[in-house]
Protein backbone atom coordinates (compact mmCIF):
# COMPACT_ATOMS: atom_id res chain seq x y z
CA UNK A 1 0.00 0.00 0.00
CA UNK A 2 1.57 3.26 -1.23
CA UNK A 3 0.43 5.97 1.07
CA UNK A 4 0.22 9.59 -0.34
CA UNK A 5 1.56 12.68 1.49
CA UNK A 6 -0.48 15.70 0.54
CA UNK A 7 1.40 18.67 2.03
CA UNK A 8 -0.05 22.30 3.17
CA UNK A 9 1.52 25.23 1.61
CA UNK A 10 0.51 28.54 2.84
CA UNK A 11 1.53 31.71 0.86
CA UNK A 12 4.12 33.93 2.23
CA UNK A 13 1.85 37.07 2.79
CA UNK A 14 -0.39 34.91 5.16
CA UNK A 15 2.41 33.32 6.85
CA UNK A 16 3.21 36.39 7.90
CA UNK A 17 0.03 38.05 9.20
CA UNK A 18 -0.53 34.48 10.54
CA UNK A 19 2.90 34.42 12.47
CA UNK A 20 2.07 38.44 13.70
CA UNK A 21 -1.10 37.45 15.23
CA UNK A 22 0.50 34.67 17.12
CA UNK A 23 2.91 36.52 18.08
CA UNK A 24 0.82 39.16 19.39
CA UNK A 25 -0.95 36.79 21.38
CA UNK A 26 2.11 35.45 23.38
CA UNK A 27 2.99 39.12 24.22
CA UNK A 28 -0.55 39.55 25.46
CA UNK A 29 -0.58 36.57 27.56
CA UNK A 30 2.75 37.52 29.13
CA UNK A 31 1.62 41.01 29.71
CA UNK A 32 -1.20 39.89 31.86
CA UNK A 33 0.70 37.77 33.60
CA UNK A 34 2.67 40.65 34.45
CA UNK A 35 1.95 43.14 37.12
CA UNK A 36 1.68 46.86 36.01
CA UNK A 37 3.61 49.45 37.02
CA UNK A 38 1.26 51.68 39.17
CA UNK A 39 3.52 54.68 38.93
CA UNK A 40 3.08 54.88 34.70
CA UNK A 41 -0.37 55.32 35.63
CA UNK A 42 0.47 58.67 37.57
CA UNK A 43 -0.05 61.15 34.94
CA UNK A 44 -3.54 59.38 34.50
CA UNK A 45 -4.79 59.50 37.95
CA UNK A 46 -3.76 62.73 38.57
CA UNK A 47 -7.26 63.93 36.69
CA UNK A 48 -9.35 62.00 39.50
CA UNK A 49 -9.17 65.07 42.14
CA UNK A 50 -11.27 66.89 39.22
CA UNK A 51 -13.35 63.97 37.60
CA UNK A 52 -14.42 63.04 41.17
CA UNK A 53 -16.07 66.74 41.49
CA UNK A 54 -19.53 67.98 40.27
CA UNK A 55 -20.43 69.16 37.41
CA UNK A 56 -23.37 71.04 38.56
CA UNK A 57 -23.67 74.19 41.44
CA UNK A 58 -25.56 73.12 43.81
CA UNK A 59 -29.37 74.22 43.67
CA UNK A 60 -31.49 75.38 46.93
CA UNK A 61 -34.06 72.81 47.41
CA UNK A 62 -37.59 74.53 46.22
CA UNK A 63 -41.49 72.93 45.74
CA UNK A 64 -44.17 74.62 44.91
CA UNK A 65 -45.41 75.98 47.90
CA UNK A 66 -41.87 77.39 48.86
CA UNK A 67 -43.99 80.68 48.15
CA UNK A 68 -46.83 79.26 50.25
CA UNK A 69 -44.18 79.04 53.18
CA UNK A 70 -43.51 82.61 52.90
CA UNK A 71 -46.68 83.45 52.70
CA UNK A 72 -47.67 81.99 55.67
CA UNK A 73 -45.05 83.34 57.68
CA UNK A 74 -46.38 86.66 56.85
CA UNK A 75 -49.95 85.36 57.83
CA UNK A 76 -48.31 84.79 61.54
CA UNK A 77 -46.79 87.90 61.81
CA UNK A 78 -50.46 90.19 60.99
CA UNK A 79 -51.99 87.51 63.23
CA UNK A 80 -49.64 88.32 66.16
CA UNK A 81 -49.25 84.44 66.88
CA UNK A 82 -47.22 84.41 69.63
CA UNK A 83 -44.28 81.41 69.73
CA UNK A 84 -45.13 78.29 69.85
CA UNK A 85 -42.59 75.24 70.94
CA UNK A 86 -43.52 72.39 68.84
CA UNK A 87 -41.50 68.73 67.96
CA UNK A 88 -42.55 66.13 65.63
CA UNK A 89 -41.85 62.09 65.76
CA UNK A 90 -40.42 60.14 63.13
CA UNK A 91 -42.15 59.86 60.35
CA UNK A 92 -42.28 56.11 59.23
CA UNK A 93 -42.70 54.60 55.71
CA UNK A 94 -43.85 51.17 56.00
CA UNK A 95 -43.63 50.46 52.63
CA UNK A 96 -40.19 51.20 52.68
CA UNK A 97 -40.37 52.57 49.43
CA UNK A 98 -39.85 56.29 50.03
CA UNK A 99 -36.55 56.77 52.21
CA UNK A 100 -36.13 60.28 52.87
CA UNK A 101 -35.80 62.25 55.75
CA UNK A 102 -39.26 62.99 56.26
CA UNK A 103 -38.77 64.39 59.99
CA UNK A 104 -36.01 67.07 58.96
CA UNK A 105 -38.32 68.26 55.92
CA UNK A 106 -40.92 69.44 58.48
CA UNK A 107 -38.30 71.06 60.42
CA UNK A 108 -37.11 73.26 57.45
CA UNK A 109 -40.76 74.00 56.37
CA UNK A 110 -41.80 75.29 60.10
CA UNK A 111 -38.63 76.91 59.76
CA UNK A 112 -39.75 78.91 56.61
CA UNK A 113 -43.03 79.44 58.49
CA UNK A 114 -40.71 81.21 60.74
CA UNK A 115 -38.05 83.40 59.65
CA UNK A 116 -40.29 86.84 59.91
CA UNK A 117 -43.08 86.10 62.43
CA UNK A 118 -41.56 83.41 64.94
CA UNK A 119 -44.68 81.87 65.29
CA UNK A 120 -42.84 78.28 65.53
CA UNK A 121 -39.22 76.80 67.60
CA UNK A 122 -38.76 73.37 66.73
CA UNK A 123 -37.49 71.66 70.23
CA UNK A 124 -35.19 69.16 68.74
CA UNK A 125 -34.61 66.15 71.62
CA UNK A 126 -34.53 62.44 69.66
CA UNK A 127 -35.09 59.38 72.25
CA UNK A 128 -34.40 56.73 70.10
CA UNK A 129 -30.90 55.89 70.62
CA UNK A 130 -30.07 54.29 67.31
CA UNK A 131 -30.55 57.58 66.03
CA UNK A 132 -28.29 59.88 69.18
CA UNK A 133 -25.34 61.63 68.59
CA UNK A 134 -22.65 63.95 70.38
CA UNK A 135 -25.11 66.67 70.83
CA UNK A 136 -27.66 64.54 72.29
CA UNK A 137 -25.32 62.47 74.46
CA UNK A 138 -24.29 65.55 75.64
CA UNK A 139 -27.70 67.00 76.55
CA UNK A 140 -28.48 63.54 78.34
CA UNK A 141 -25.03 64.18 80.77
CA UNK A 142 -26.30 68.24 80.98
CA UNK A 143 -29.80 67.09 82.13
CA UNK A 144 -28.93 64.60 84.78
CA UNK A 145 -26.84 66.64 86.36
CA UNK A 146 -29.32 69.45 86.21
CA UNK A 147 -27.14 71.67 84.07
CA UNK A 148 -29.92 72.51 81.36
CA UNK A 149 -33.47 72.77 81.17
CA UNK A 150 -35.52 71.73 77.84
CA UNK A 151 -39.03 73.48 77.54
CA UNK A 152 -41.99 71.40 76.99
CA UNK A 153 -43.41 72.01 73.25
CA UNK A 154 -47.15 72.94 72.81
CA UNK A 155 -47.83 70.49 70.09
CA UNK A 156 -46.16 67.92 68.19
CA UNK A 157 -46.56 66.54 64.63
CA UNK A 158 -47.39 62.60 64.07
CA UNK A 159 -48.16 60.85 60.92
CA UNK A 160 -46.63 58.58 58.49
CA UNK A 161 -46.67 57.63 54.82
CA UNK A 162 -49.62 56.25 54.44
CA UNK A 163 -49.42 54.13 51.59
CA UNK A 164 -47.45 54.04 48.40
CA UNK A 165 -49.10 52.41 45.32
CA UNK A 166 -46.72 51.20 42.46
CA UNK A 167 -47.60 51.14 38.88
CA UNK A 168 -51.22 52.00 39.64
CA UNK A 169 -51.53 52.64 35.52
CA UNK A 170 -48.89 51.26 33.58
CA UNK A 171 -48.63 51.54 29.53
CA UNK A 172 -46.50 50.03 27.19
CA UNK A 173 -46.20 49.91 23.23
CA UNK A 174 -43.88 47.89 21.08
CA UNK A 175 -43.56 47.29 17.30
CA UNK A 176 -41.06 46.14 15.00
CA UNK A 177 -40.37 44.83 11.54
CA UNK A 178 -37.60 42.06 10.04
CA UNK A 179 -36.53 41.61 7.16
CA UNK A 180 -33.20 39.81 5.42
CA UNK A 181 -31.06 42.91 6.16
CA UNK A 182 -32.79 45.23 8.62
CA UNK A 183 -34.47 44.94 11.98
CA UNK A 184 -36.35 47.52 13.16
CA UNK A 185 -37.67 48.13 17.13
CA UNK A 186 -39.63 51.07 18.81
CA UNK A 187 -40.91 51.03 22.40
CA UNK A 188 -42.56 53.12 24.39
CA UNK A 189 -43.79 53.43 28.40
CA UNK A 190 -45.45 55.25 30.68
CA UNK A 191 -46.58 54.46 34.07
CA UNK A 192 -48.08 56.24 37.56
CA UNK A 193 -47.54 55.72 41.41
CA UNK A 194 -49.35 57.31 44.47
CA UNK A 195 -47.41 57.98 47.44
CA UNK A 196 -50.46 59.25 50.28
CA UNK A 197 -49.07 60.96 53.11
CA UNK A 198 -50.80 61.54 56.73
CA UNK A 199 -49.90 64.33 59.26
CA UNK A 200 -51.53 65.56 62.75
CA UNK A 201 -50.94 67.75 65.06
CA UNK A 202 -51.44 66.74 68.59
CA UNK A 203 -51.20 68.31 72.29
CA UNK A 204 -48.01 67.55 73.79
CA UNK A 205 -49.21 67.67 77.60
CA UNK A 206 -51.80 65.41 77.13
CA UNK A 207 -50.37 63.43 74.38
CA UNK A 208 -53.59 63.95 72.57
CA UNK A 209 -53.83 63.96 69.00
CA UNK A 210 -56.62 67.52 68.34
CA UNK A 211 -59.42 66.26 66.36
CA UNK A 212 -59.63 68.29 62.85
CA UNK A 213 -55.91 69.10 62.59
CA UNK A 214 -55.31 66.74 60.41
CA UNK A 215 -53.64 66.33 56.85
CA UNK A 216 -54.64 63.53 54.57
CA UNK A 217 -52.61 64.22 50.76
CA UNK A 218 -51.40 61.97 47.73
CA UNK A 219 -49.38 62.74 44.78
CA UNK A 220 -48.47 60.95 41.77
CA UNK A 221 -44.99 60.45 40.48
CA UNK A 222 -44.61 58.58 36.98
CA UNK A 223 -41.82 57.70 34.95
CA UNK A 224 -41.94 56.96 31.35
CA UNK A 225 -39.71 55.90 28.34
CA UNK A 226 -38.73 55.75 24.78
CA UNK A 227 -36.83 53.71 22.60
CA UNK A 228 -35.50 52.64 19.11
CA UNK A 229 -33.42 50.01 17.68
CA UNK A 230 -31.97 49.27 14.29
CA UNK A 231 -29.70 46.23 13.03
CA UNK A 232 -29.08 45.25 9.72
CA UNK A 233 -26.24 43.71 7.74
CA UNK A 234 -24.13 45.39 4.95
CA UNK A 235 -22.35 42.33 2.95
CA UNK A 236 -20.56 40.20 5.25
CA UNK A 237 -20.43 42.87 8.20
CA UNK A 238 -23.59 43.41 10.81
CA UNK A 239 -24.90 47.13 12.72
CA UNK A 240 -26.62 48.01 15.52
CA UNK A 241 -28.26 51.02 16.56
CA UNK A 242 -29.76 51.67 19.66
CA UNK A 243 -31.53 55.21 21.18
CA UNK A 244 -33.68 55.69 24.18
CA UNK A 245 -34.70 58.63 26.28
CA UNK A 246 -36.18 57.95 29.89
CA UNK A 247 -37.41 60.20 33.00
CA UNK A 248 -38.56 58.88 36.33
CA UNK A 249 -40.33 62.11 38.91
CA UNK A 250 -38.19 61.20 41.94
CA UNK A 251 -40.03 60.34 45.18
CA UNK A 252 -37.88 62.84 47.37
CA UNK A 253 -39.03 65.76 45.73
CA UNK A 254 -42.61 64.42 46.04
CA UNK A 255 -42.08 64.01 49.98
CA UNK A 256 -41.13 67.31 49.93
CA UNK A 257 -44.09 68.86 48.37
CA UNK A 258 -46.64 66.82 50.47
CA UNK A 259 -44.86 67.69 53.87
CA UNK A 260 -44.66 71.48 53.33
CA UNK A 261 -48.89 71.36 51.93
CA UNK A 262 -48.94 69.54 55.47
CA UNK A 263 -47.54 71.91 57.41
CA UNK A 264 -49.49 74.62 55.86
CA UNK A 265 -53.01 73.13 56.68
CA UNK A 266 -51.86 72.37 59.92
CA UNK A 267 -50.34 75.28 61.14
CA UNK A 268 -53.21 77.40 59.58
CA UNK A 269 -55.83 75.31 60.79
CA UNK A 270 -53.88 75.56 64.35
CA UNK A 271 -53.75 79.46 64.25
CA UNK A 272 -56.95 79.68 62.71
CA UNK A 273 -55.99 82.39 59.84
CA UNK A 274 -56.75 82.21 56.27
CA UNK A 275 -54.23 79.97 54.89
CA UNK A 276 -55.67 78.95 51.66
CA UNK A 277 -54.65 82.26 50.73
CA UNK A 278 -51.36 81.11 50.32
CA UNK A 279 -52.55 77.65 48.53
CA UNK A 280 -53.69 79.70 45.59
CA UNK A 281 -50.93 81.72 44.65
CA UNK A 282 -50.06 80.85 40.91
CA UNK A 283 -46.33 79.57 41.69
CA UNK A 284 -48.27 76.58 43.47
CA UNK A 285 -49.44 75.36 39.88
CA UNK A 286 -47.24 72.16 38.92
CA UNK A 287 -46.45 73.43 35.78
CA UNK A 288 -45.45 76.82 36.83
CA UNK A 289 -41.72 76.52 37.07
CA UNK A 290 -42.04 73.93 33.73
CA UNK A 291 -43.30 76.71 32.02
CA UNK A 292 -40.77 79.72 33.22
CA UNK A 293 -37.94 76.76 31.57
CA UNK A 294 -39.51 76.80 28.69
CA UNK A 295 -39.85 80.53 28.29
CA UNK A 296 -35.92 80.40 29.36
CA UNK A 297 -34.93 78.34 26.95
CA UNK A 298 -36.72 80.40 24.12
CA UNK A 299 -34.46 83.50 25.24
CA UNK A 300 -30.95 84.14 24.00
CA UNK A 301 -28.34 85.18 27.27
CA UNK A 302 -28.68 88.60 26.38
CA UNK A 303 -32.93 88.53 26.88
CA UNK A 304 -32.45 86.81 30.28
CA UNK A 305 -30.04 89.46 31.29
CA UNK A 306 -31.53 92.24 30.30
CA UNK A 307 -34.81 90.92 32.19
CA UNK A 308 -33.24 89.56 35.32
CA UNK A 309 -31.46 93.16 35.96
CA UNK A 310 -34.28 95.11 34.98
CA UNK A 311 -35.72 92.75 38.01
CA UNK A 312 -32.88 93.54 40.21
CA UNK A 313 -33.98 97.40 39.45
CA UNK A 314 -37.25 97.06 40.74
CA UNK A 315 -36.39 95.36 43.11
CA UNK A 316 -34.20 98.20 44.33
CA UNK A 317 -30.32 95.89 44.22
CA UNK A 318 -29.38 98.23 40.72
CA UNK A 319 -29.73 101.75 40.45
CA UNK A 320 -29.91 103.96 36.87
CA UNK A 321 -26.41 103.96 37.25
CA UNK A 322 -25.67 100.59 37.56
CA UNK A 323 -28.24 98.70 35.58
CA UNK A 324 -26.90 98.70 32.03
CA UNK A 325 -23.32 96.99 33.20
CA UNK A 326 -22.52 93.76 31.73
CA UNK A 327 -23.26 91.13 34.02
CA UNK A 328 -19.41 90.20 34.70
CA UNK A 329 -19.19 93.70 36.31
CA UNK A 330 -18.09 93.70 39.94
CA UNK A 331 -21.34 95.54 41.14
CA UNK A 332 -23.69 93.47 38.88
CA UNK A 333 -22.35 89.78 40.37
CA UNK A 334 -22.23 91.35 43.87
CA UNK A 335 -25.90 92.86 43.30
CA UNK A 336 -26.81 89.46 41.92
CA UNK A 337 -25.22 87.86 44.94
CA UNK A 338 -26.76 89.87 47.43
CA UNK A 339 -30.35 88.76 45.45
CA UNK A 340 -29.74 85.23 45.49
CA UNK A 341 -29.00 85.46 49.65
CA UNK A 342 -32.40 87.13 49.99
CA UNK A 343 -34.06 84.65 48.15
CA UNK A 344 -32.72 82.15 49.99
CA UNK A 345 -30.52 80.40 47.12
CA UNK A 346 -27.55 79.29 46.40
CA UNK A 347 -25.33 82.81 46.30
CA UNK A 348 -23.06 82.22 42.79
CA UNK A 349 -23.16 86.15 41.58
CA UNK A 350 -23.96 84.14 38.09
CA UNK A 351 -27.16 83.89 36.29
CA UNK A 352 -28.78 80.84 36.23
CA UNK A 353 -32.27 79.55 35.76
CA UNK A 354 -32.89 79.29 39.85
CA UNK A 355 -32.01 82.96 39.34
CA UNK A 356 -34.11 83.71 36.61
CA UNK A 357 -36.98 81.49 37.75
CA UNK A 358 -37.11 83.83 41.10
CA UNK A 359 -35.98 87.10 39.94
CA UNK A 360 -39.46 86.45 37.35
CA UNK A 361 -41.78 84.36 39.17
CA UNK A 362 -43.73 87.83 39.97
CA UNK A 363 -44.54 88.30 36.93
CA UNK A 364 -46.55 85.58 35.64
CA UNK A 365 -49.45 84.97 36.12
CA UNK A 366 -52.61 82.72 34.69
CA UNK A 367 -54.99 83.42 32.52
CA UNK A 368 -58.58 83.29 32.04
CA UNK A 369 -57.46 80.34 29.70
CA UNK A 370 -55.88 78.39 32.40
CA UNK A 371 -52.40 79.70 30.57
CA UNK A 372 -49.49 81.40 32.22
CA UNK A 373 -49.42 84.98 30.66
CA UNK A 374 -46.26 87.29 30.98
CA UNK A 375 -47.63 90.54 32.99
CA UNK A 376 -45.24 93.64 32.93
CA UNK A 377 -42.65 92.35 29.95
CA UNK A 378 -42.89 95.19 27.93
CA UNK A 379 -41.35 95.86 24.84
CA UNK A 380 -38.23 97.22 24.59
CA UNK A 381 -36.85 98.90 20.85
CA UNK A 382 -32.94 97.47 22.47
CA UNK A 383 -33.99 93.60 22.08
CA UNK A 384 -34.78 92.08 19.01
CA UNK A 385 -38.51 90.48 19.17
CA UNK A 386 -38.83 87.01 20.53
CA UNK A 387 -42.02 84.64 19.56
CA UNK A 388 -44.30 84.53 22.42
CA UNK A 389 -46.57 81.82 21.36
CA UNK A 390 -46.17 78.82 23.60
CA UNK A 391 -48.79 75.51 23.45
CA UNK A 392 -50.81 77.76 20.96
CA UNK A 393 -51.76 80.48 23.09
CA UNK A 394 -50.54 83.85 22.42
CA UNK A 395 -48.82 84.85 26.38
CA UNK A 396 -47.34 88.28 25.92
CA UNK A 397 -45.11 90.97 24.30
CA UNK A 398 -41.96 90.72 23.28
CA UNK A 399 -39.04 89.90 25.32
CA UNK A 400 -36.02 92.13 27.08
CA UNK A 401 -38.66 94.46 28.91
CA UNK A 402 -38.79 96.27 32.24
CA UNK A 403 -40.25 95.29 34.69
CA UNK A 404 -41.67 98.02 36.47
CA UNK A 405 -40.92 102.00 36.59
CA UNK A 406 -39.70 102.86 39.80
CA UNK A 407 -37.52 100.89 41.90
CA UNK A 408 -38.78 99.28 44.78
CA UNK A 409 -37.54 101.47 47.61
CA UNK A 410 -35.54 99.82 50.97
CA UNK A 411 -38.83 98.85 53.98
CA UNK A 412 -37.93 98.68 57.56
CA UNK A 413 -40.65 97.22 59.78
CA UNK A 414 -39.98 97.59 63.22
CA UNK A 415 -42.54 96.24 65.92
CA UNK A 416 -43.19 95.66 69.31
CA UNK A 417 -43.53 92.15 70.25
CA UNK A 418 -44.93 91.83 73.57
CA UNK A 419 -48.43 89.86 73.72
CA UNK A 420 -50.37 93.03 74.92
CA UNK A 421 -53.64 94.51 73.59
CA UNK A 422 -52.46 98.07 74.05
CA UNK A 423 -48.68 98.67 72.93
CA UNK A 424 -48.97 102.25 73.35
CA UNK A 425 -48.26 102.24 77.26
CA UNK A 426 -45.99 99.92 79.42
CA UNK A 427 -45.91 99.79 83.23
CA UNK A 428 -42.17 101.00 84.93
CA UNK A 429 -40.16 98.08 84.71
CA UNK A 430 -41.81 96.46 82.09
CA UNK A 431 -39.34 94.23 80.13
CA UNK A 432 -40.13 95.73 76.17
CA UNK A 433 -39.67 93.15 73.40
CA UNK A 434 -39.38 94.76 69.85
CA UNK A 435 -38.11 93.03 66.53
CA UNK A 436 -37.28 94.64 62.57
CA UNK A 437 -37.56 93.42 59.55
CA UNK A 438 -35.62 94.80 55.88
CA UNK A 439 -37.01 94.25 52.59
CA UNK A 440 -34.21 93.23 51.59
CA UNK A 441 -30.38 92.52 53.04
CA UNK A 442 -29.06 96.19 54.46
CA UNK A 443 -27.52 97.22 57.61
CA UNK A 444 -28.93 98.21 60.83
CA UNK A 445 -29.07 100.41 63.30
CA UNK A 446 -31.63 101.03 66.30
CA UNK A 447 -31.30 104.08 68.96
CA UNK A 448 -33.30 104.60 71.91
CA UNK A 449 -34.07 107.61 73.20
CA UNK A 450 -35.18 107.86 76.90
CA UNK A 451 -37.86 109.72 78.67
CA UNK A 452 -34.45 111.84 80.18
CA UNK A 453 -33.41 112.36 77.25
CA UNK A 454 -30.64 109.89 76.97
CA UNK A 455 -29.69 108.03 73.47
CA UNK A 456 -28.14 104.74 73.33
CA UNK A 457 -27.87 102.52 70.14
CA UNK A 458 -29.24 99.24 70.47
CA UNK A 459 -27.72 97.88 67.31
CA UNK A 460 -25.21 97.13 66.71
CA UNK A 461 -23.70 96.09 70.17
CA UNK A 462 -20.72 94.43 72.01
CA UNK A 463 -23.09 91.13 71.70
CA UNK A 464 -24.05 91.95 68.13
CA UNK A 465 -21.47 93.76 66.43
CA UNK A 466 -22.32 93.49 62.51
CA UNK A 467 -24.92 95.90 61.31
CA UNK A 468 -25.72 93.68 58.35
CA UNK A 469 -28.99 91.99 58.43
CA UNK A 470 -31.15 89.77 55.79
CA UNK A 471 -34.10 90.11 54.23
CA UNK A 472 -37.60 89.15 55.51
CA UNK A 473 -36.17 87.89 59.06
CA UNK A 474 -36.89 89.58 61.79
CA UNK A 475 -34.05 90.37 64.39
CA UNK A 476 -35.35 90.65 67.61
CA UNK A 477 -34.92 93.45 70.17
CA UNK A 478 -33.57 91.81 72.04
CA UNK A 479 -32.82 88.75 71.36
CA UNK A 480 -35.58 87.16 74.05
CA UNK A 481 -35.23 83.33 72.16
CA UNK A 482 -31.57 82.79 73.37
CA UNK A 483 -30.56 81.46 77.41
CA UNK A 484 -28.65 84.60 77.52
CA UNK A 485 -29.76 87.68 75.39
CA UNK A 486 -26.68 90.30 76.64
CA UNK A 487 -29.47 93.29 77.50
CA UNK A 488 -32.55 93.21 78.73
CA UNK A 489 -34.68 96.42 77.39
CA UNK A 490 -36.60 97.86 80.37
CA UNK A 491 -39.28 100.43 80.35
CA UNK A 492 -37.65 103.70 82.54
CA UNK A 493 -38.77 106.84 84.09
CA UNK A 494 -42.33 107.97 83.46
CA UNK A 495 -42.41 109.82 80.86
CA UNK A 496 -42.04 108.81 77.07
CA UNK A 497 -39.67 106.51 75.03
CA UNK A 498 -39.26 105.98 71.35
CA UNK A 499 -36.62 103.42 69.66
CA UNK A 500 -35.76 104.43 65.84
CA UNK A 501 -34.01 101.83 63.52
CA UNK A 502 -32.06 103.16 60.15
CA UNK A 503 -31.87 100.81 57.07
CA UNK A 504 -29.20 101.38 54.26
CA UNK A 505 -27.73 99.78 51.38
CA UNK A 506 -24.32 100.25 52.68
CA UNK A 507 -22.54 100.76 56.25
CA UNK A 508 -22.16 104.22 57.30
CA UNK A 509 -20.73 103.63 60.58
CA UNK A 510 -17.83 105.29 59.32
CA UNK A 511 -19.32 107.93 57.73
CA UNK A 512 -21.15 109.17 61.50
CA UNK A 513 -20.04 111.27 63.98
CA UNK A 514 -17.82 109.84 66.38
CA UNK A 515 -20.43 110.63 68.77
CA UNK A 516 -22.45 107.55 67.00
CA UNK A 517 -19.81 105.32 66.75
CA UNK A 518 -18.85 104.74 69.99
CA UNK A 519 -19.33 101.28 71.79
CA UNK A 520 -23.32 100.21 71.69
CA UNK A 521 -25.64 99.89 75.03
CA UNK A 522 -24.29 102.85 76.79
CA UNK A 523 -24.99 106.44 76.63
CA UNK A 524 -24.31 108.51 73.47
CA UNK A 525 -22.52 112.06 74.30
CA UNK A 526 -23.10 115.27 72.13
CA UNK A 527 -26.63 113.93 70.63
CA UNK A 528 -29.40 116.00 71.78
CA UNK A 529 -32.49 113.99 70.55
CA UNK A 530 -33.95 111.30 67.69
CA UNK A 531 -33.59 114.63 65.46
CA UNK A 532 -30.06 114.83 65.86
CA UNK A 533 -29.83 111.25 65.25
CA UNK A 534 -31.80 111.15 62.12
CA UNK A 535 -29.95 114.44 60.35
CA UNK A 536 -26.63 112.74 60.52
CA UNK A 537 -27.75 109.21 59.11
CA UNK A 538 -29.16 112.15 56.42
CA UNK A 539 -25.67 113.77 55.88
CA UNK A 540 -24.00 110.47 56.37
CA UNK A 541 -26.04 108.70 53.06
CA UNK A 542 -26.17 111.64 50.76
CA UNK A 543 -28.04 110.62 47.49
CA UNK A 544 -28.31 106.93 48.62
CA UNK A 545 -30.99 107.68 50.85
CA UNK A 546 -31.58 105.47 54.21
CA UNK A 547 -35.16 103.88 55.60
CA UNK A 548 -36.00 104.97 58.93
CA UNK A 549 -39.08 103.73 61.35
CA UNK A 550 -39.65 104.47 64.91
CA UNK A 551 -42.06 103.74 67.47
CA UNK A 552 -42.74 105.45 70.81
CA UNK A 553 -44.40 104.86 73.86
CA UNK A 554 -45.74 106.11 77.40
CA UNK A 555 -44.17 104.58 80.39
CA UNK A 556 -46.78 104.75 83.32
CA UNK A 557 -45.60 104.71 87.06
CA UNK A 558 -45.58 101.20 88.76
CA UNK A 559 -48.74 100.20 90.39
CA UNK A 560 -48.44 99.53 94.15
CA UNK A 561 -48.50 96.16 95.20
CA UNK A 562 -52.05 95.17 97.59
CA UNK A 563 -50.69 93.90 101.06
Amino acid sequence: MKHRHQELSVAPGKWTRLTASLLSVVFLIAGCSTPMDARKDAPFQSYAHMADRPTQRPMRSLSSFSDSLMCMDRLFRDAQIPTTLITSKQIPDFSGRVPVATKDMIVTAISQMSRLSNAFRYVDFEVDIARQDTVQNLTTLLLNSNQIQLQRPALYVSGAVSFVDQNVINNRFDVGTSASRLETGYSQNRNATIIGMELHLGDFRTRTLIPGLDSANEVIVGTGGQGLDLAGRISDYGWQFNVGRDYTQGSGAAMRTLIELAMIELAGKWARVPYWQCLTLDQTHPGFQRQLRDWYDEGSTNVHQALVKKSLTSSGYLNAQTRDLPMTHPTVRSALAKYQADQGMVVTGELNFATYERALRHYVTLGEDGQFIRVGWLPDSTQPPVPTVHDGQVTAAPLGAPLGADPDPLRLDVQVENLVADKSVFEQGTQIFLSATVSRSAHLYCFMEQSQGGLMRLLPNPINSSSQVSAQQAVRIPDWMVPNPGFVLDAGMPGEESVACFATDSDLMTKLPDSLQGPGLRPVVGMTGMSSVREAFRQAAGTQGFAEQSIRWRVMPRRAQAR
